[in-house]
């Protein structure tokens, strides 16, 4: 009996020594890897350029709203507005963003991007946000409108607003280039946007010229979106606070 007691007393010993040495079968965790340097913004750099059309636009159209005697009072932009053509040829409402070279991970910027239905067109027709980032529809008429997104990649949705300053805020997922948006009630409406995982993006002013800020240094292919032309694009290198120029011609069908 006294050697089963210090026999099972010493097992006790023997287990207790094993699991103070991790003697578990258990595999090891691995070390975290290392955090990425953080990006210094002092050494951000700038592409800036512009984007032309080469040869007549199709003319503008006039939009026939006669369905909602509300639109015939409120709207201010009668024509259609898949060309915008400054002096020179700038092509405006062109998305224009980083396509390839990022790295690392940008989080979503806080503030709300406002898409808004107002003289029964959608404003801005061109726009971008960030993966995460909110975006708020209004409806800034006084008639019924609906907001009928239908991406690819996203999940497709459709809600009515049919009284005058109703919100509606929605967020993106998924990188999607781009997302276009309709009006079931009102056919001539529609807006493209471009959902990224990055804050490097801008639409085309109506003279052609466009701006992306803070860039990390490094190689980068830059592609721009028109809603009629399709895309372009183009490697440009940014220095340690420098600004790379570029520019692109679409050519008129």
């Amino acid at each position: 009996m006294q050697h089963r007691t210090l026999w099972a007393f010493a097992s006790i010993l023997i287990l207790a020594a094993a699991a103070a040495c991790g003697g578990s079968d258990a595999p090891a965790e691995a070390p975290p890897e290392p955090a990425a340097p953080a990006f210094d913004p002092a050494t951000a750099g700038n592409v800036t350029g512009s984007i032309m059309l080469e040869g007549e636009p199709p003319a503008a159209e006039m939009i026939r709203m006669n369905s909602d005697p509300v639109c015939v009072k409120q709207a201010t932009d009668t024509e259609t507005n898949y060309y915008v053509v400054g002096e020179g040829g700038g092509l405006g409402n062109v998305f224009v963003y980083v396509k390839e070279g990022l790295q690392g991970d940008f989080p979503p910027a806080s503030d709300t991007v406002i898409l808004d239905q107002q003289g029964c067109r959608y404003m801005p027709h061109v726009f971008g946000i960030q993966v995460g980032q909110t975006l708020q529809v209004v409806n800034s008429d006084p008639t019924l409108h609906n907001i009928h997104a239908t991406p690819a990649n996203n999940p497709e949705f459709n809600t009515g607003q049919p009284i005058q300053g109703m919100t509606f805020d929605r967020t993106f997922d998924n990188v999607e280039v781009m997302v276009p948006f309709k009006c079931d009630v009102h056919g001539w409406m529609n807006a493209y946007l471009g959902v990224l995982d990055h804050p490097f993006f801008a639409v085309t002013a109506p003279d052609g010229s466009f701006d992306i800020s803070g860039l990390p240094p490094g190689d980068y292919v830059i592609e721009a979106w028109h809603e009629e032309l399709g895309t372009q694009t183009q490697n440009v290198t940014v220095a340690e606070g420098g600004t790379a120029e570029m520019s692109l011609t679409f050519t008129a069908g």
